[in-house]
């Protein structure tokens, strides 16, 4: 039975911590809340990350420490950086393997399909941030310092998912509402589910050889109107509808919360195909899951 600690407690870090118990691993899944699943495997703390000696004590003796923290989105830029490095010394000082949830951002705008080899070549504050995060942690892979791996997952889907997609787009959906989308619902997307990110982090973390590079999650190819209409069909609600998210609609949104400000920064997703390749993580044995069957798990989980 492996000790396991994870920081960051959404939808990822709970599935991860589920998972990893259920097969008899102990689990802390630690974050400023203390939150977390009701599970005898599953040991809940409140600690922010930010106290690297806090944190270093409850990692002593880990396998692994899975980074699946989650900062206020407008504030990644400032946020990230000392959070991400205390992680990283609390990897280094206690010998447990560091596992890091990333996203699809570091890459920037890109035609084509995307790769785990495609540069990171990021313009934006927010991708430029999480290619700095990674690459310090490959350097200190590189140095023998850490053993460090990072998970790209793309928007996700499924239970406890938190994405432009489950806020915009499926409660519109359910309510038979217009949906507001920014770009075209038409083109070419790729999805992550929930449970497929937290099955990668995991055989990233078991594997002998996948430590030291980049995996992407396995990815749902499919449009965003496809991904509405078989929610609608499900839950059966009326076909989906959109109408253009415009410069206007955002700039009122942005009067209620932050992060609707920042959406400009990952335009690129959808305003062409997006289309990543999740094949890789195959040869550590994860596999997509099926949409209808990420939707379904999503529409049951309150």
């Amino acid at each position: 039975m492996a000790l396991q600690v994870i920081v960051g407690a959404g939808g990822t870090g709970q599935a991860t911590a589920r998972i990893l118990a259920d097969r008899g691993d102990q689990v802390r899944l630690v974050s400023r809340k203390g939150t977390g699943p009701a599970h005898p495997g599953i040991e809940l703390v409140a600690l922010d990350g930010l106290d690297t000696d806090g944190l270093a004590a409850l990692t002593e003796g880990a396998a692994t420490l899975f980074n699946a923290a989650m900062p206020a989105y407008h504030t990644w830029p400032e946020a990230i950086p000392p959070l991400f490095r205390s992680f990283l010394t609390v990897a280094e000082r206690t010998g447990a393997g560091y596992v890091m949830l990333g996203n699809l951002y570091g890459y920037g705008p890109q035609d084509g399909v995307i790769t785990e080899d495609a540069p990171l070549a990021a313009d934006g504050p927010k991708g430029k941030v999480r290619a700095e995060m990674w690459r310090e942690a490959e350097a200190a892979h590189d140095a023998g310092r850490v053993k460090a791996a990072e998970v790209r997952a793309s928007q996700f889907l499924g239970a406890g998912a938190f994405s432009l997609f489950s806020l915009i787009v499926q409660p519109n959906v359910l309510s038979g509402r217009l949906i507001p989308l920014q770009g075209d619902p038409d083109l070419p997307n790729s999805f992550s589910a929930i449970g497929d990110t937290a099955r990668s982090l995991i055989a990233v973390a078991d594997s002998a050889d996948g430590w030291g590079r980049a995996w992407h999650t396995p990815v749902i190819s499919a449009t965003t109107r496809e991904a509405a209409a078989r929610i609608a069909a499900i839950a059966g609600a009326p076909v989906p509808r959109f109408t253009e998210l415009t410069e206007r609609d955002l700039a009122l949104l942005t009067l209620t919360a932050p992060f609707w400000g920042e959406l400009h920064e990952t335009a690129h997703m959808s305003d062409r195909p997006y289309i990543v390749d999740g094949s890789a993580i195959g040869k550590l044995g994860v596999e997509a899951s099926g949409l209808d069957e990420v939707i379904a798990e999503g529409l049951a989980t309150p």
